[in-house]
Formats: C-alpha cells, structure tokens, sequence
C-alpha cells in the first residue's frame, strides 16, 4: 500500500498541472475576458465622464478596436493600461509558466476586482461552503445508507414501492425549488417565520453565548441543509439498493444461508462489507459537489456567500486569478479526497490491495 500512496502522491502535481493547461488553453480561446468587461462598463458610463478620458479621434486606436469589441472609442493608453495591469502585455506562456510557479507555493494572487487576495476571498467563503457541505452530506449518507438496505431487506413490498415514489419526487424537482417552497413557508414569505431568511449567522453572534452560538448557528442553516438533502440523497439511497440487491444474490450469500447463519450475521459480516464498496467509492465526489457546486442556487436562495457562489461570479466577471484559484484548490481536494477513498477501501476490505496496480 505504501508503493500505491507514493505514486498516487507523486501524480497529484502532475495531474494539476494537466488540469491548469487545459483550462488556460480554454479561457484563451474563449470570447471576453477581464479587458472586454472592464471595457463593457466604461462604455456605460456616462457622456460626460467619458468626455473628460477622451481627446480627439487621433487617440483612439483601430488597432485596439480590432482586438476588442468593446474598444471602439475608447483612449488607446487607457486599453494598453488595462492590459498591463491583468498581465496581458505579457505572451501566454510566459503567463502560463508565471501561474505555475505561483500556485506551486500557493500564491493565487489578488481578485481584479475586490483588493483581496484570492486565498482571503476563499477564506471568507469556505465556513459556509463547508457548512452546508459537511452537514449536508453527513445527512444523506445517515438517511440513504440505512433506507437503501431497508429497501434491498424489503423490496417489492409495499414499503419499498412507496418509499421508491418519494425518492423519485425528490430528485425529479429541482433543489431551488426545494429551498423556495421552504422559505414561502418557514422563513417569513408567507405563512410562518420560524426560520431567519439570509446569512450563516445573526450581527451579535459574537456576543452570544457558547449555546447560544451553536443555536445560532444550527438555526440558520437548518433550511439550507434541508434543501439540499432532500434533493440529494435519492441518488444514494438507489445505489445502496441496488449494490445490497446484487451482494444478496450472489452464490456465497446462498452458502452462508446453507450453514445455518443468521440474516443479521450474514448482511453485516458479509454483505455490508461488499456493498459498501460502491458507495465508498463516491463519497469524494458527493463530498466535492456538495462544498463547491451543488450548492450555488442555494447560496443564492438564501443569501449565503459560499464557494460555489465565488466562482460563479468569478466567471461571470471574468476574474482569472479567482477562477484558477479555486479551480486549482478544488481539484487539489478532489484528488486528496480520491486517495483517502482508496485507502478507505482497503480498510473495508484487506483483500483489495492496490500495490498492483
């Protein structure tokens, strides 16, 4: 196993270095950039703010305007500024190699548009993206694993059919309406007002109490974690099925039942452990989609400023150095989490040994 952890770890800076070439190769290809929406919202100013940066016609250049759409009337020098200050007057590789040797020791650099570093940006986001991650994914797995097996015990019963049409409810409506229909209901739209509507946490939550701070807490992420639960756990609960179904109708399981075992003896000393196989296998990405991207209409729904709700505006606004920066983060986690997953297999099983491999 120790063989298999080293070449793992020794893959890992190769494999982020893969996935930054691609994506650079991408945004360069790509249409807009930082320059065009600056540019975009230069454009909408005003008449007379733009009159005070313009001269005469002689200072606008066709040459800028060919290279970017939103460069027709606008000052040569203020484009040529804007791009020396995103680092585009500089060629792509030496871009590339400048973004690799910077990430390499953390070094995201500054937002273009907030006056924060990238790592303080996502130190802001990451309590509730790991709030409503943790919590949610903890949920699903107590919720999913325990109704999959009851289902695989029972199936075709009447508990399995009708526990079968809720799990297929909650995954064909979409999470946000989830999150709406709680909010009309819980948090003040119309009816009740139990729950508070927007934040992780109330302005004095530094003053309050230790108990207090923890009922704070639990109480404003209550409906978030909901939400993104019920409309999560359907997927697992079904494979759980499916994995303990198939483990049950095997020959060994039809042998064991021969000697005289007990159903309880033979579901968790030898089913259990086969079937949980499968399901281990995708925690890292459930536990990836739910800190960085299933959440990001929830973050919005609820006002809450998370990582997933990071990078999509880093997208929208064209903001690179926060978009590789938490491109770089997320695929680093995603890669660690992959190798804990592996190792966690071989504790369920200690047959499987990957030093094979």
């Amino acid at each position: 196993m120790r063989t298999y952890i080293i070449k793992r770890l020794f893959l890992i800076p190769l494999t982020l270095l893969g996935i930054l070439a691609v994506n650079f190769a991408i945004i360069q290809l790509a249409p807009g950039g930082p320059v065009e929406y600056v540019l975009a919202k230069y454009q909408g100013m005003n008449t007379d703010s733009k009159a005070q940066f313009t001269s005469t016609p002689q200072a606008q250049s066709n040459s800028t305007a060919s290279k970017y759409q939103g460069a027709q009337g606008v000052p040569e020098d203020l484009v040529e500024e804007l791009n020396k200050q995103f680092g585009f007057d500089k060629p792509w590789y030496e871009r590339f190699c400048k973004m690799v040797k910077d990430y390499a020791t953390f070094d995201f650099g500054r937002s273009y548009y907030q006056d924060k570093t990238v790592l303080e940006l996502i130190a802001e986001r990451m309590p509730v993206s790991v709030s409503l991650g943790l919590w949610s994914t903890l949920i699903i797995y107590l919720i999913a694993i325990p109704l999959g097996i009851k289902k695989a015990l029972y199936d075709g019963t009447k508990f399995d059919v009708s526990t079968t049409v809720a799990v297929i409810i909650g995954s064909a409506i979409p999470v946000f309406l989830f999150a709406v229909f709680l909010i009309v209901f819980l948090a003040g739209g119309t009816y009740l007002q139990w729950f508070p509507l927007r934040g992780l946490t109330f302005d004095n939550f530094e003053t309050l109490s230790l108990m207090g701070k923890i009922k704070d807490y639990f109480w404003h992420i209550a409906l978030p974690v909901v939400s993104i639960v019920i409309g999560g756990f359907a997927s697992l609960t079904m494979l759980t099925k499916n994995s303990f179904l198939d483990e049950l109708g095997k020959q060994y399981i039809l042998t064991a039942r021969a000697k005289g075992l007990s159903e309880k003896d033979i579901l968790y000393k030898h089913v259990f452990r086969n079937a949980m196989l499968i399901i281990i296998a995708g925690f890292p990405s459930l536990l990836i989609k739910m800190l960085f991207t299933g959440s990001v209409l929830i973050e919005v729904v609820f006002s809450l400023n998370g990582l997933g709700l990071l990078g999509y505006e880093a997208i929208m606004t064209r903001d690179y150095p926060v978009i590789f920066g938490t491109l770089y983060i997320f695929a680093l986690l995603g890669l660690v989490l992959k190798l804990i997953s592996d190792l966690t297999y071989s504790l369920v099983d200690p047959r499987i040994n990957f030093d094979k491999i």
